[in-house]
């Protein structure tokens, strides 16, 4: 039986579940199989991007499952090379073909890109295909707090979701304040750190042999009860399966301030002030 998903209401009203499925890495030709074998799990949140190549495959994936559309949370992106007002409005379209849908639950800005300078104009396309009911919200993706004035200042609909990178060696606890300010939900990019080192970490392997879990569980299971929307992406039947399972257990007070204390501003990818990939 799959686990059953709490869901966190959107500025906007919108609920999502809470766990999801990101396909960042999976070559479009696996993207179908991988969609399929979440959503069999319970994923009802699938997470993709343009960039990633593979909106197609996860068209094919929902097309054919017995889930129904209405059932499923779709998030996909704007890449950075397509940002502007016209060009932005373009793109989407081109989403939307690809994925086979006529709407999105979740379409964000990818990265801030600071050399082009265009995020502001990218977000009142946004505002637009948010007004015509194409994307049921709107949000961005690796924005710090200056960025989120920007818009702010600038611009008339709250970002609802900031798209960031986020596990225990990277806290982001400013823009965390931030994002609470504003009633944007952080959700979690790379949320166990591309497997690396915290998987590793003796706090968390103690804690997960204490709770007979994973290190990976043990991790998400931090990121839920943070409140965070976490993503965590695998191909491995066994992985996507054991990634969802961790609405069973609960870490102590304790166990949580021992991870809180892991923060390291350990980044695995690029600080969004000098990514300009795209531009």
């Amino acid at each position: 039986m799959a686990p059953a998903v709490p869901t966190i209401t959107l500025n906007n009203g919108l609920p999502v579940p809470q766990l999801g499925f990101g396909v960042w890495q999976v070559p479009d030709d696996e993207a179908d199989k991988a969609v399929t074998t979440a959503l069999g799990a319970g994923y009802r949140l699938i997470d993709t991007a343009a960039v990633y190549g593979n909106e197609e495959g996860v068209g094919r994936a929902l097309a054919s499952s017995d889930v129904p559309r209405e059932e499923v949370f779709l998030t996909t992106k704007l890449w950075n090379t397509e940002q502007g007002y016209d060009s932005t409005l373009r793109a989407f379209d081109a989403s939307l073909q690809r994925l086979g849908l006529d709407y999105v639950d979740l379409y964000l800005i990818h990265w801030p890109l600071p050399q082009k300078d265009a995020y502001v104009e990218t977000w009142r396309a946004f505002e637009r295909l948010y007004a015509e009911g194409r994307a049921k919200a709107i949000g961005v993706s690796n924005f710090q707090p200056h960025h989120l004035d920007r818009l702010a200042a600038e611009t008339e609909v709250v970002p609802a979701v900031n798209q960031v990178e986020l596990h225990p060696y990277l806290q982001q606890r400013e823009l965390r304040a931030a994002c609470d300010r504003r009633q944007t939900v952080l959700e979690a990019w790379s949320p166990l750190a591309s497997g690396g080192d915290v998987l590793r970490d003796p706090v968390i392997a103690a804690i997960a042999e204490a709770h007979g879990r994973s290190p990976a569980q043990v991790v998400l299971r931090w990121h839920v009860e943070q409140g965070h929307l976490v993503i965590p992406k695998s191909v491995t039947p066994e992985r996507i399966a054991a990634n969802i399972d961790v609405f069973d257990f609960e870490l102590t007070q304790d166990e949580l301030g021992q991870i809180g204390g892991l923060d390291r501003d350990g980044r695995v990818g690029p600080h969004p002030d000098e990514f300009n990939l795209g531009a």
